[in-house]
C-alpha cells in the first residue's frame, strides 16, 4: 500500500504506526520530527500532480482541513480518498482505530491506547470557566459550534462561549468579545501564533492561558500527553 497524507494529524498517526506505506505529505506536516517523504505542497492547496505521481493507493483528508474540490479530483483520477472530521474526541479515537486497521495494523498502537486511557480518564465538568478560544485575528476568528478543540477544551473543564453560535468559526467585533466577559482567554500558538501580549491587550482583565495549538487541534498521537500538557498549561493562566 501507497499512503499520501493531507492532514498532519494522521501524517503523525501512520509514520508512526505503518511508515512503510507513507509516500508523501503535506509542507505543514511537522511531525514525527525527521519525516523523510515526498512534499506535495499545502493542506489547502496542495500539488494533485506531484500527489498523483507519486501512484498512491489512498489519500487521507479532513473534510475542515482540505477542500472538497481537490477530493473530487482525486476521486475522479481514480485514487481512493478516506476523509476524516472528528468533532469530539470519542469519535477522534474511533477514526484513528479505523484508520489504522484499513491499513492493515493488526493490533492498535501504544499511542492509541495510551490516548484511549488519558481521555477516559478525563470527567467533563459540571461548572466549565467560561472562555473565549480565537484562533486567528485581523480579523478575530474565534472557535464556534461543534468544533474538535471544543470538545477537548470542554473535557478539560473550559466552556467556550461561542459554542452557541450558528458558525463554527465566528468572526466577531472586538466589542462582541468583551461584552460577553469570558472568565479566560485561551490562545493556541497555532494556526496563528498567539503571544502573552495577545490576551492583555484584546482582553484587558481577563487571566489568559496560552496553549499548544497542536495539542488543541490535532487528533492523533499527540492525542495522548494532550490532556496532560493542557491542563497543565490552563492552570498557569494569569
Amino acid at each position: 500500500m501507497r499512503v499520501v497524507s493531507l492532514v498532519p494529524s494522521l501524517t503523525e498517526a501512520v509514520a508512526l504506526t505503518r511508515p512503510e506505506v507513507l509516500v508523501g505529505a503535506t509542507d505543514w506536516c511537522t511531525h514525527p520530527a525527521g519525516l523523510d517523504v515526498a512534499r506535495v505542497g499545502g493542506t489547502k492547496y496542495p500539488d494533485l500532480d506531484r500527489v498523483l505521481a507519486l501512484r498512491p493507493d489512498l489519500v487521507l483528508l479532513n473534510e475542515e482541513e482540505n477542500r472538497r474540490v481537490d477530493a473530487d479530483a482525486l476521486r475522479a483520477a481514480g485514487v481512493p480518498v478516506r476523509v476524516t472530521f472528528p468533532r469530539t474526541v470519542p469519535e477522534a479515537l474511533t477514526q484513528l482505530g479505523e484508520l489504522i486497521a484499513a491499513l492493515g495494523g493488526s493490533d492498535e498502537p501504544d499511542w492509541l491506547r495510551a490516548a484511549r486511557r488519558a481521555w477516559a480518564g478525563q470527567p467533563v465538568s459540571a461548572t466549565p470557566r467560561s472562555a473565549v478560544v480565537p484562533v486567528w485575528r485581523r480579523p478575530w476568528v474565534v472557535l464556534g459550534r461543534d468544533t474538535f478543540a471544543g470538545d477537548v477544551l470542554r473535557r478539560l473543564g473550559v466552556g467556550n462561549q461561542w459554542a452557541d453560535h450558528e458558525d463554527r468559526y465566528p468572526r466577531p467585533s472586538p466589542d462582541e468579545l468583551r461584552v460577553r466577559a469570558p472568565e479566560l482567554v485561551v490562545l493556541p500558538d497555532e494556526p496563528y501564533r498567539f503571544t502573552a501580549e495577545d490576551g492583555p491587550e484584546a482582553f484587558p482583565g481577563v487571566p489568559a492561558a496560552l496553549v499548544s495549538g497542536r495539542h488543541l487541534t490535532w487528533y492523533g498521537p499527540s492525542l495522548a500527553e494532550a490532556p496532560a500538557l493542557l491542563a497543565t498549561q490552563l492552570a498557569h493562566a494569569g
